[in-house]
């Protein structure tokens, strides 16, 4: 499959050499703030364990956290909700085409699917690569990795989402072409935008949109904007990640060597992506 990387991987599991396994014991082994800590055992992201502090669900060694500030060590017992830490797995990388209906997150108190609930059963505990709505679908990234999610999430990281939206209602090209500069609406500022009409159906527009920053309901908000209705939105590629055709509710792995590449050199150590082998060709090039 052509243009993006990632866009077509193997079935296979990620390869896990003793190398890797060595440079994940030594990322975790050593002090760091609570929050981190918890993030890469794949609980959640960083921000959500502050939040889970925030909410006197974390303790550490018996004492409940106030403070998201908090260093832990090597042998400190980390509880959430009472139940223990797991060990950090590796860090790995699923692409997933999520359908509508459901929702971006592990528990629902109303009672809806989630896309948790849906995966299958085989893959190990992940979190997810920032969210869609529970109507939107497309591609979602998956990682055993909570730092690794807070770290493609954010909009430093400069990685375009592009999406697919049919909306109703008719729009002229220079309204599109004004949001390349960015806009406020409601007082909140969008960064720049890409956008153009893809094609006509009946009384609605085919339309890709492009952005960097992924603010909660950012394409709608932009389409209201714009005076158009989103009635589908469908996330298309996440930077260099393509959901191509990759089956509706199906996860495929993105080699580890992919995903190493697309972080570069010292983010790819720092979450023991490279042995040492690997290391030692690359300082060679």
């Amino acid at each position: 499959m052509g243009g993006k990387l990632g866009v077509k991987e193997s079935k296979r599991q990620a390869p896990r050499s003793k190398g890797q396994a060595k440079l994940l014991v030594a990322k975790v082994a050593q002090p760091m703030r609570v929050a981190k800590a918890i993030a890469h055992a794949g609980l959640c992201s960083r921000r959500d364990a502050e939040a889970w502090i925030a909410a006197g669900r974390v303790a550490v060694n018996g004492k409940v956290l106030t403070t998201p500030a908090h260093l832990v060590a090597p042998g400190d017992r980390i509880t959430v909700d009472g139940k223990p830490l797991p060990e950090p797995q590796i860090t790995r990388l699923w692409r997933y085409h999520k359908k509508r209906g459901l929702l971006t997150s592990h528990k629902d108190p109303q009672g809806r699917k989630t896309v948790f609930e849906a995966l299958p059963p085989d893959l190990p505990r992940v979190v997810s690569v920032g969210r869609l709505d529970f109507n939107t679908e497309g591609l979602l990234l998956l990682t055993t990795d909570g730092a690794l999610a807070r770290h493609l999430e954010l909009p430093s990281t400069a990685w375009l989402r592009r999406y697919r939206v049919r909306a109703h209602g008719r729009v002229a090209p220079e309204a599109l072409d004004a949001l390349r500069q960015g806009v406020t609406i409601d007082g909140v500022r969008y960064g720049p935008v890409e956008a153009r009409i893809d094609r006509e159906q009946g009384s609605n527009l085919w339309l890709t949109i492009s952005l960097r920053e992924g603010k909660n309901r950012e394409v709608k908000r932009l389409a209201e904007h714009l005076g158009l209705i989103v009635n589908r939105l469908i996330r298309i590629s996440f930077g260099p990640f393509a959901l191509s055709d990759l089956a509706e509710g199906a996860v495929e792995e993105v080699k580890r060597r992919v995903l190493a590449d697309q972080l570069g050199p010292t983010l790819a150590d720092a979450f023991g992506l490279r042995d040492a082998k690997e290391r030692r060709q690359a300082r060679r090039r």
